[in-house]
């Protein structure tokens, strides 16, 4: 029997080094070399402080910024420890009264506002956590936060177009607005 323990026992630890310390610290290693900031956490820093990744979105309610997509996280919302999306179907009434009271709280946010609700303002993302809205969601809010912060509204457009992220690769997925970073341009256009 101790002949089959002593083998066993050191390719366990040799395992463990190997698997569990090595290769961990080598691969580490080649992203903070190679990719340093996505390997930490892709942040996006305002005066010297993290406010945020560009990876993870942020709630907001305030009238002077974009929102984002709702989320389905809980207990809280955009919570990264909880991703997921709500499961719900498009038949489930929950998620149908749902939808309509997103709907009613952007039309009271904005009653002005007569164009079609895009869809990705009154529904969660698969993970919940999604940091980007479509154009056409930002351009739906574009004339709230132009009044709300008294900005001219062409100034909000351009902001808009300048943080426009295409295609990934050229190809893949639509044109993204990551809501943070243009909410933090908002915020730097008024000084």
């Amino acid at each position: 029997m101790s002949t089959h323990i002593r083998p066993a026992l050191v390719l366990l630890l040799l395992f463990t080094v190997v698997t569990g310390v090595a290769y961990p610290l080598v691969v580490t290693g080649i992203a903070q070399t190679i990719f340093p900031r996505q390997a930490n956490g892709s942040l996006i820093v305002k005066h010297g402080k993290p406010v945020g990744s560009s990876l993870i979105g942020q709630p907001f309610d305030d009238p002077n910024y974009f929102w984002s997509r709702p989320s389905a996280t809980s207990p809280q919302p955009y919570n990264a420890m909880a991703s997921s999306g709500s499961n719900q179907g498009p038949l489930n009434p929950a998620l149908t009264d749902a939808v309509k009271d997103r709907i009613k709280a952007l039309r009271d946010a904005d009653p002005g506002n007569t164009a079609p609700v895009p869809v990705d303002l009154v529904t969660a993302s698969g993970s919940g956590l999604d940091p980007h809205i479509s154009v056409a969601a930002a351009q739906y809010q574009a004339a709230r936060v132009a009044k709300a912060r008294g900005l001219a509204a062409d100034k909000v457009q351009s902001l808009i177009a300048a943080h426009t992220e295409g295609r990934t690769f050229g190809v893949l997925g639509e044109p993204r607005v990551n809501v943070l970073a243009l909410n933090l341009a908002l915020d730097g256009a008024l000084h």
